[in-house]
Formats: C-alpha cells, sequence, structure tokens
C-alpha cells in the first residue's frame, strides 16, 4: 500500500499533535496532583514538555494558579489549543497545496 504525499503530510502533522497533547496533558494532571518533580517520571515529564512550552511562556502572567491546593496550568493548556490549531492549520494548507497541483494538469 502507497501512500500518497498528502497522506505522509497528514500523518506526520497527526502523529506530532498527538504527541504534543498527550505530553502537554500528562504534565496538567501531574501538575493538577501535585506530582513530585523529584520522581524520575514527573521529572522526565516536566523537563520533556519544557520545549514545547517555551513559545508561550510569557502568554500570561502567572504560569500556574492554584485553587484550594489544585494547581492549573494554563500555560499548557494553552499551548495545547495552540497546536491542535495549527495542526488542522497545516492539514488545510496541504490540502489545498495539493489540490491546487492535482487541478492544473
Amino acid at each position: 500500500m502507497r501512500f500518497t504525499h498528502r497522506q505522509g503530510v497528514a500523518s506526520l502533522v497527526h502523529f506530532f499533535v498527538v504527541v504534543a497533547d498527550l505530553l502537554l496533558l500528562l504534565r496538567v494532571v501531574l501538575r493538577f496532583f501535585n506530582g513530585n518533580p523529584d520522581a524520575t517520571f514527573v521529572h522526565w515529564v516536566y523537563t520533556s514538555t519544557a520545549t514545547l512550552l517555551e513559545p508561550f511562556r510569557s502568554v500570561f502572567t502567572s504560569a500556574a494558579a492554584v485553587h484550594r491546593g489544585w494547581v492549573v496550568d494554563y500555560t499548557a493548556l494553552f499551548a495545547m489549543a495552540v497546536y491542535a490549531l495549527a495542526g488542522y492549520l497545516v492539514l488545510g494548507l496541504v490540502d489545498r497545496w495539493v489540490g491546487a497541483r492535482g487541478t492544473r494538469r
């Protein structure tokens, strides 16, 4: 079974968005339940998602809000939405580009 260029790009975009959003969701859950950053797995999640969050660090004045002992990481939630939207836009651009190439023949 051969993949077209559109299917290959779509698969790569979907893979990146799903992995990024799952890692960020894991970070949100660990932060919400006050995961111990000294634990190896929690430390790995925090350091792995730090690069994904870097473009959004200054969007909110406080990176996390504490409500009755629960930590809500608004920056990670915002990053999840932006990465999903960016993936959707890239797929739309690929569809438009491939569709425009296909009509010129």
